[in-house]
């Protein structure tokens, strides 16, 4: 199957550094020593920008939006690698990079943690222009991932305190960033792949404009990068479209369940956005590209005849109340702009 490449996002590629750089979080859910976000981090100060980590000590995979704050104020193991020994503070920096911090916590609580604790006491008067969370050991595909997934998690915990985030996802194995020596490393190419994207946003954004519209966040998925496909080109995609969803086997000589993938309808209907955009499951199982789906954090169902059906259905136990009868009053609308 084949898609129409942005320009754009191509252009992207050849990006090395801005004029003016950005001020960025980095989190994800594999833990602050993994590879993926060490090589990320490096190549994102390497570009210009002014980037932190502040991520989970260990592996917090799966966690999706659970935002887990520790009860111990320190650690009760070493972190994974053993970079920080079992007893030391449940938060603090790297032994050998103060801009490198770990939490004792999930990737959303690790986001709060940057946001209410890192930047306003070590950012001296900074504020954050972007969250970027991964690149994720594995891609998160689909609607059910996007709940699942701790990297997704950790952007729209941003997105939802009104800074702008990108999740990124590759389908690269586990590894520790003791472990890369190498320019071609699979977690090398997929931190150059994420900067220029990040590059590209930057580059369109004129300055003290937020990097993308209040509510809004970015999932991108990178495929197998190696041999011919070291630079699959990104794609604009959807959610929806090829989506699988968890199914429960059961072993009968077990007798225990383990998952399975179903492709069913209610993960892959189009309800929101541009319906012809492809699903970002088949691009990026289809070949060497790369997806790149716009989120908002508005769950709520569109205006619609099957909208208006079920509030029908639902009368006249509940009440419609538009919002210019609303009793909500307004709440803080705090908003991160590019400085």
């Amino acid at each position: 199957m084949r898609y129409a490449v942005s320009a754009a996002f191509t252009a992207a590629l050849s990006l090395a550094s801005l004029s003016s750089g950005l001020n960025i979080i980095l989190n994800n859910d594999d833990g602050f020593g993994s590879a993926n976000i060490r090589e990320f981090y490096r190549l994102l100060n390497a570009a210009g920008h002014n980037a932190w980590i502040v991520a989970p000590v260990n592996d917090q995979s799966g966690m999706g939006g659970r935002s887990v704050f520790t009860s111990s104020s320190v650690l009760t193991a070493a972190s994974e690698d053993n970079l920080v020994p079992a007893g030391a503070p449940s938060i603090g920096t790297d032994p050998f990079d103060k801009h490198i911090w770990y939490y004792n916590g999930t990737p959303a609580a690790c986001t709060f943690v940057a946001l209410d604790y890192v930047v306003p006491n070590f950012w001296n008067g900074t504020t954050p222009d972007l969250l970027v969370s991964g690149p994720n050991f594995g891609t998160n595909l689909g609607p059910f991932l996007y709940t699942l997934s701790g990297t997704i998690a950790a952007a729209y915990a941003a997105v939802e305190r009104s800074l702008p985030a990108i999740a990124f996802s590759a389908s690269n194995s586990a590894e520790s960033y003791l472990q890369v020596n190498s320019s071609s490393n699979p977690a090398t190419v997929a931190a150059k792949l994420a900067v220029s994207l990040v590059n590209q946003l930057a580059a369109n954004t004129k300055h003290g404009k937020p990097l993308l519209p209040l509510g809004y966040g970015i999932s991108v998925n990178f495929p197998e990068t190696t041999g011919s496909c070291m630079k699959p080109p990104f794609i604009q995609t959807r959610l929806t479209g090829g989506a699988d969803v968890d199914f429960a086997a059961f072993n009968k000589s077990s007798g225990t369940f383990h998952y399975a993938n179903v492709v069913p309808a209610g993960a892959n209907t189009c309800i929101n956005g541009d319906c012809s955009l492809p699903g970002e499951t088949l691009v990026v199982n289809g070949g060497c590209a790369s997806s790149v789906s716009l989120f908002t954090v508005d769950y709520d169902a569109p205006t619609s005849h099957n909208t208006t059906a079920v509030r029908k259905s639902l009368e006249p136990l509940v009440q419609y109340q538009n919002s210019t009868t609303s009793l909500l009053k307004k709440r803080d609308q705090t908003r991160y702009s590019r400085g």
